[in-house]
């Protein structure tokens, strides 16, 4: 068998077996071990310059989401494509700055933010903190009048805006869900930011949701965030000179369709043709998911109450998403010239029986020993592993053309305990 283009930038199959640019999976599986996630920076770097040149006509600068992939090589090779990022906790602060992300590179959004976090995000002088309620705002002021500090806000609006996404969760926008502030409040608690004096207004932030495919939201939010700042600057309340869209950009699992990014810059024309303003967008998914794979080993087959189960070295706890979203990953055998026969459930060893990530799928007939690739698991997949039945995390290896790296050390048993005690020290309450 010659070389066939998967389904992203990156991987390609030459003679039956998978490669990540020019590194053969089961060699970084053999020298890494198993579960271990994969990704191209050339995929990384494609999807970067597709977005930033369908956006070229327009004042807009990429802040990448964090949460979706916070490994410290991933975010520094957006870095160094010109990227600046979008955090929501301090943890995420703390990666940027370990990175070299200096403070106007920086969005901090996010519904709890602690007085500890606003604290570090006001001493880190970052671009903008996107304030999502009127208590928060007041918290920020006081952390910022003890700092001395006179911090640049921009309010997030919930502007009430439904979104067809793929599952329920990965919405934010609607009425009476926890993100933002009401789009019809925005305007009174603009009044009294006015009479704050370490706070300053200098803009405006919506969020949709993720995975979604349609430009039709983005245009709405953007004439929404155009009109609050119409509004704002009418009543003479603040000048605003930043308007963020947001993130949410979808991307193609199995058979969505891509995004139009034409489409979506349009949308994005909206808020950037008011005068001397500067708009924000906040990909992650997008940038960082089709860069990715989680290579497991399959352990065992088994069959019951006529299904095949194929059980292998992976489970929830390194990768959530199939159990948490019902979401659909491609399932490939990493070194096979066979077309797909065998319909199976693809489990992990987890004490669970949500731990599964796939049922009744058509997949390559694999025996145990062999390697399995889940597609498109560069987002969301690392960053929401977890040690539940105490396992360690896997590894995380970059592939840059012919060259691999371990980025991310696989965890040890020793890990799992490194920070707990069996003989506490007691305290008197």
């Amino acid at each position: 068998m010659g070389q066939s283009l998967l389904t992203s930038v990156g991987y390609v199959r030459r003679d039956g077996s998978m490669f990540c640019e020019g590194v053969a999976l089961d060699t970084i599986a053999g020298r890494v071990g198993t579960p271990v996630y994969v990704y191209s920076a050339s995929v990384i770097r494609e999807r970067y310059q597709r977005l930033t040149s369908a956006l070229a006509e327009l004042p807009v600068h990429v802040h990448y989401s964090v949460k979706a992939n916070s490994s410290l090589a991933i975010l520094a090779l957006l870095k160094s494509l010109g990227a600046g990022v979008d955090i929501v906790s301090g943890g995420e602060l703390h990666r940027a700055l370990e990175v070299g992300f200096t403070g106007h590179d920086i969005v901090f959004s996010g519904v709890g933010k602690t007085v500890t976090e606003l604290e570090r995000a006001v001493r880190a002088g970052i671009r903008s903190i996107n304030v999502e309620s009127e208590g928060e705002l007041h918290v920020l002021n006081d952390v910022a009048g003890r700092l001395g500090a006179v911090v640049a806000v921009a309010l997030r609006v919930n502007p009430d805006i439904a979104v067809d996404t793929p599952h329920k969760y990965t919405r934010t926008a609607e009425r009476g869900m926890k993100f933002g502030i009401p789009h019809d409040t925005i305007l009174a608690v603009a009044r009294t930011m006015a009479a704050m004096p370490n706070v300053k207004l200098t803009g405006l932030a919506a969020h949709l949701g993720s995975q979604i495919g349609d430009a039709a939201p983005y245009a709405l939010a953007a004439h929404e965030l155009v009109r609050l700042k119409r509004e704002i600057e009418s009543d003479g309340l603040a000048k605003i000179t930043t308007l963020d869209l947001g993130g949410g950009l979808g991307v193609t699992y199995h058979d969505e369709p891509a995004p139009d990014l034409a489409a979506y810059a349009a949308a994005l024309a909206i808020a950037a043709n008011e005068p001397g303003v500067e708009i924000l967008v906040e990909p992650g998914r997008f940038l960082v998911a089709d860069a990715g794979v989680l290579l497991t080993r399959v352990l065992y087959r088994k069959h019951s109450g006529g299904k095949d189960i194929v059980i292998t070295d992976a489970g929830m706890n390194d990768f959530i998403r199939p159990s948490l979203y019902e979401s659909r990953h491609d399932i490939e055998a990493v070194s096979s010239d066979d077309a797909p026969s065998l319909r199976a459930n693809i489990v992990g060893p987890v004490c669970e029986s949500g731990d599964f990530f796939a049922n009744d799928r058509l997949i390559t007939d694999v025996a145990p020993g062999q390697l399995l690739a889940l597609r498109t698991t560069g987002a969301y997949g690392y960053s929401m592993a977890s040690n539940y039945n105490s396992r360690p995390r896997p590894a995380e290896v970059l592939v840059d053309g012919d060259r691999f790296a371990v980025i991310t050390k696989r965890e040890s048993n020793a890990d799992l305990t490194r920070r707990e005690t069996s003989a506490p020290e007691w305290m008197e309450g």
